[in-house]
Formats: structure tokens, C-alpha cells, sequence
């Protein structure tokens, strides 16, 4: 009884470690192609660490291909450095493609320098194919909703310019470096200030490439992620005479301040006027309050004996007399 039960455990036994060793089997069979695949390329991966990437969850496949391509084109990459940045979030295809690149077009390029840049956004392979086949930026943008870039000459006509500029990138400035819009907003300022420094619109006209090498003497490109190689105008426009349009407007405005000038003008001579007449009226008020009083003289004087009849008469005669005077002084002016 007893043998027969050891008989049972040992089979138990057996059977539970081969369970085990084909789960390892299996497990590990995965990995085994990848080993090869590295270890004849030259790019030995151990294969622990193959494993353990597993548990890490760091896509052991990616690490593989990528060294291999790294070390077919003569770059020493290590497996930690790959995982590392596999686990910072970083895209290891891009950077060591780019780095392949950028060691074939001998372009500087620091395993270090170039992880940087992919963790901070920037497309790190469209960085390198642009500083080794430099790209034409419009200026302004397609996307901007504006077709030309806008000035006025000294006298006052409007220019409509384009211009094209040719940039290619500076890997040791991309981290940190200014964007394309950054460019094109500089440009598009320079070509404002130029245009608008020339005494007359025709000097733009027979000499655009004034515009070029004057933004171009800038540095625009100071604290971006590319070197301005040239600046193209492709085309300048004759727009409108913004100079007579704000004379027009400022001629109506002074036009309109001049009538208001004459409106208050003319509105403090009516009531000046105005005032004049009430004072004339208040004049013959006490002309007549004075003249109200005669009567009550004379009669105090005919009470006091002061004015006889006869001087009654004379007076009377002389108002007439005056009054006569004056009919006919009247008569004669007109």
C-alpha cells in the first residue's frame, strides 16, 4: 500500500513538473527566436534580460529590431538605453531611425540630445530630413486666412507682398527653440518694417530684393529651431492709396470740427445779441420811469410857483419843434 501511494505521488510529482516545464518551455520559446536574431546580428541581447522585460512591460521585440538596426549602422546603443526610454514614454523606432540618419548625412546627433527632443514632442526624424533637404516656409502661412502681408511706403500706397522662406533645422537648438510660427511672425514683421521705411512704394517695386537682404540681415532666426537660409519675395502687389484715403477722412474731420467751431461761435453771437436787447429794454424801462416822473414835477412845481404858464408853453414849443426836427431828420435818411 504503501509503495503504490509513493508510486502515486512521484507520478503527481511528475506530472506537475512537466506542467511547469512546458509553461517555461513555452514562455521562453518566444524569446529564443529573438535571442538568435540578435546574437547573429552581432547585437547580443541577454537573454534574462529578454525576460525580464516581460515583467518590466517593455516591448522586448521593438528593443531587439532597433539595436540591430543600430548596430548594422555602426551605433552602440545598449539595451538599457532603449528600455529607458521605451519606459519614459519615448518613441525608440523614431530616434534611433533618426540617429541612422543623422550619422549618414554627418549630422552631430547625441543619444542623449535626441531622446530629449523626442520626449519633448518635436518629431525627431522630421527634424533630420529637414537639416539635411532644408524646407520652403510661406510666408504668411496657408493657414493664417491671409494671402499677402500688408505695408504702406512713405507716400502713402499700399504693398501686398509673398515671400518663401527657405529654413532647415539646428539639431543643437531644437530643444527649447522658437517653432515655425515664430519665423514666420519675425519675417512677416521685417518685411511691414521695411516696406514702410522706403520713402515711395516705387523703390519697393524696382528693387524687392531690398526686402530680402534687409530681413535677412535680422538674425530672425536668433532662439529658434532653424537657420534662415533665404528669404524670396515671389511677389509684390500695388494695394491701395491708404495715404489719400486717411487724407479724405482727416479733411472731414477737420471739415466737421471747423462747423462746430462756427456753430458755437455763431450761437454765442445770438445770445450776446440776445443779451444786448434785454439790457436795451431794461434801458427804455427807466427811460420811461423817468419820464413818468415829469409830470409829477412839473406839477409840484406850478404848486410851489416854480413854473409859470408861459414856460409851460415855451417847453411844449420846444418838444415840438424837436419833434418836427426829428420827423424830418427821419424823412431825410430815408
Amino acid at each position: 500500500m504503501t509503495t503504490i501511494l509513493a508510486s502515486v505521488w512521484l507520478i503527481g510529482g511528475v506530472i506537475i513538473g512537466g506542467i511547469f516545464l512546458l509553461i517555461f518551455v513555452a514562455l521562453a520559446f518566444q524569446y529564443i527566436g529573438l535571442y538568435l536574431q540578435a546574437w547573429v546580428s552581432g547585437a547580443k541581447v541577454g537573454f534574462i534580460d529578454l525576460i525580464m522585460m516581460r515583467f518590466r512591460k517593455v516591448n522586448s521585440k521593438s528593443v531587439v529590431i532597433n539595436r540591430i538596426s543600430a548596430k548594422k549602422a555602426g551605433l552602440e546603443i545598449s539595451t538599457d538605453q532603449l528600455e529607458a526610454h521605451y519606459l519614459a514614454g519615448g518613441r525608440i523606432t523614431n530616434v534611433v531611425r533618426a540617429m541612422i540618419a543623422a550619422d549618414k548625412a554627418r549630422i552631430d546627433l547625441e543619444w542623449e540630445n535626441a531622446t530629449a527632443i523626442d520626449l519633448a514632442g518635436r518629431d525627431i526624424m522630421d527634424a533630420v530630413h529637414t537639416s539635411v533637404d532644408p524646407k520652403v516656409i510661406d510666408c504668411p502661412s496657408q493657414t493664417s486666412g491671409k494671402s499677402t502681408i500688408d505695408a504702406v511706403a512713405g507716400d502713402g500706397i499700399q504693398l501686398r507682398a509673398r515671400a518663401r522662406v527657405t529654413v532647415r533645422t539646428n539639431i543643437a537648438r531644437l530643444v527649447g527653440g522658437a517653432t515655425e510660427e515664430t519665423i514666420i511672425a519675425r519675417v512677416g514683421e521685417g518685411i511691414i518694417s521695411t516696406i514702410g521705411s522706403a520713402e515711395t512704394h516705387l523703390q519697393v517695386l524696382e528693387n524687392p530684393d531690398n526686402i530680402s537682404k534687409t530681413v535677412l540681415a535680422k538674425g530672425l532666426d536668433a532662439g529658434t529651431a532653424f537657420e534662415i537660409l533665404s528669404i524670396d519675395i515671389a511677389d509684390v502687389d500695388v494695394g491701395e492709396n491708404i495715404g489719400a484715403t486717411l487724407q479724405a477722412h482727416q479733411a472731414e474731420a477737420d471739415k466737421a470740427r471747423f462747423q462746430a467751431e462756427a456753430e458755437k461761435r455763431r450761437a454765442m453771437a445770438v445770445a450776446q445779441e440776445a443779451e444786448y436787447r434785454a439790457e436795451e429794454q431794461k434801458n427804455r424801462a427807466l427811460v420811461v420811469l423817468a419820464e413818468a416822473e415829469v409830470p409829477k414835477a412839473m406839477a409840484d412845481a406850478f404848486r410851489k410857483g416854480n413854473f409859470g404858464v408861459m414856460d409851460y408853453y415855451n417847453m411844449k414849443n420846444v418838444i415840438a419843434d424837436t419833434d418836427m426836427r426829428s420827423s424830418i431828420a427821419g424823412d431825410a435818411e430815408e
